[in-house]
């Protein structure tokens, strides 16, 4: 089971949400569904990259990022943000699909990024959303 430090500041999240628990728990799973869409969208560009490969997974990071930023879920935020930047930097530097290390290092920011969406679900169950 995941640590509930790092996966949300419930405190903060409901702070957010005008303290409407309710609606705060309809957000999570709206989150849960948008990052699953997400997450789908870049495995499957990392399955079959190509040149446009780098905007792709930038723009579903940022989605995901910016969702959970706004719900106060830090190791997602995080997790995110680190993979935007570096298909960012990658886009912005022109580099190409075919280069094994900018490609491992996407992957593994996205296996981290993986991480932190299970360890979301189980939060998730745990809370009963």
């Amino acid at each position: 089971m995941a640590s509930d430090e790092g996966v949300i500041d419930w405190d903060e999240a409901m702070q957010q949400c005008g303290d409407d628990e309710e609606f705060l728990r309809e957000l999570l799973d709206d989150l849960r569904s948008e990052t699953d869409t997400q997450m789908e969208k870049m495995a499957e560009v990392l399955k079959t990259p190509d040149d446009s490969c780098f905007v792709q997974i930038m723009r579903a990071a940022h989605v995901i990022k910016g969702a959970a930023s706004n719900l106060m879920c830090g190791d997602l935020r995080k997790c995110a943000a680190e993979l935007e930047t570096t298909a960012n930097t990658a886009s912005k530097e022109n580099k190409d699909h075919k280069d094994g290390e900018i490609m491992k290092s996407l992957k593994e920011k996205f296996e981290a990024l993986e991480k932190a969406v299970k360890n979301y679900h189980e939060y998730l169950e745990k809370v009963d959303v």
